[in-house]
């Protein structure tokens, strides 16, 4: 599938869960959405979240809200595998909300190739957010590093709580 598909795909089903999944009264909020190919399947992943965190019984409730009108939405023309989960306490940071909310916390980035001095993956404090341009500061205080989010395969939270 097209990435641009994908997009629109992703794009669709945001759209259609994020007043389902807030109108439940349980405080949830929709964290990201992925349709991904993995090995012969395909997946779409709904990404929940709250303060303190879901449990099975919120992922439980969303996937029942959410079914019956993504079945009528038929956003995905082949077979695919529905998942609704909590991002988890490392969470990957993905949209720039996720970056503006973590400002001041402890990451970790791998990097899409290696850079001088730190290597590929290296942990820090989530400095400044924007455009894209994300600052991390070393936890001795001495160094940081600025880089386009598009240049690191992942920025995940670190000990998130």
């Amino acid at each position: 599938m097209a990435k641009s598909k994908g997009g629109v795909t992703v794009a669709k089903v945001w759209e259609l869960c994020e007043p389902i999944v807030s109108g439940l009264d349980r405080g949830l909020s929709v964290w990201d959405v992925r349709y991904v190919k993995e090995g012969a399947d395909w997946f779409l992943r709904v990404f929940i979240d709250k303060p303190g965190g879901v449990d099975i019984n919120d992922c439980e409730a969303v996937s029942r809200a959410i079914n019956d009108p993504l079945d009528e939405l038929d956003p995905i023309d082949n077979a695919y595998c529905l998942e609704v989960c909590s991002p988890g306490i490392e969470r990957e940071l993905v949209r720039d909300e996720h970056f503006a909310q973590f400002i001041g916390a402890d990451v970790i980035v791998k990097m899409l190739r290696p850079v001088e001095g730190v290597g590929r993956e290296f942990g820090g404090v989530l400095k400044a957010y924007e455009n894209g341009e994300v600052t991390v500061e070393d936890h001795s205080g001495e160094n940081e590093l600025t880089f386009h989010k598009k240049e690191a395969a992942w920025v995940k939270l670190d000990d998130f709580d």
